[in-house]
């Protein structure tokens, strides 16, 4: 089973992935952007304000496409529980907000028609619910994609996914205390999985 957990920078879903880590250590814990040269291609192109949106998104397509071979699928081919910090709806979401400003038509709809014909689906995804003013505030805007400008966007684009696909998306309140929101992601792990934390 493959369970992406999502939401905006700032909304605290690398501090409940790292969590889930010490009561789920049987599982495979993953990510995006990866460690990968893939993924340090992308990590370089978001300190670059100017970085090109187009180019951008096939970085981040590479990253996910040698991500999917190389982790995901072994993975779920061993019957391993699957859990990655961000995965194709952060591509989605914020690749589609990046592009919103160029000639193409329909963004959001381009960047998962690139997707449509080889990824892999999640079972189930964690949308941590924050406002994006908050996100930007927690993040810092470090980088372009923490703005809460630009995050509004990137809000509004989560939503019309969430909104396509209601029953692959559980919202959780981020705005809760952080072991507040860190149970009910464990809660919702184990329902979702069948695993008891432990395991």
């Amino acid at each position: 089973m493959l369970i992406t957990l999502e939401g905006l920078d700032g909304s605290g879903k690398t501090t409940v992935w790292e969590a889930l880590q010490d009561s789920y250590p049987d599982a495979v814990f993953t990510r995006e952007p990866t460690e990968s040269w893939y993924g340090e291609a992308v990590n370089r192109s978001l300190t670059d304000d100017d970085a090109d949106p187009l180019a951008e998104l096939f970085l981040y397509t590479a990253d996910h496409a040698a991500h999917l071979s190389d982790v995901i699928e072994p993975a779920l081919a061993d019957d391993r529980l699957v859990i990655s910090d961000r995965y194709t709806d952060s591509r989605y979401a914020y690749q589609a907000a990046s592009l919103a400003e160029t000639e193409l038509d329909r963004p959001l709809e381009y960047v998962q028609g690139i997707h449509r014909a080889f990824t892999r689906e999640p079972d189930a995804t964690l949308y941590l619910e924050l406002d994006p003013e908050t996100a930007a505030e927690r993040a810092g805007a470090d980088n372009k994609f923490e703005r809460a400008g630009f995050l509004s966007a990137v809000a509004s684009n989560y939503r019309r996914l969430r909104e396509a696909e209601p029953e692959r998306f559980v919202e959780v309140d981020a705005t809760a205390a952080p072991e507040t929101v860190i149970e009910r992601v464990e809660q919702l792990v184990t329902e979702l999985s069948g695993r008891t934390p432990g395991r």
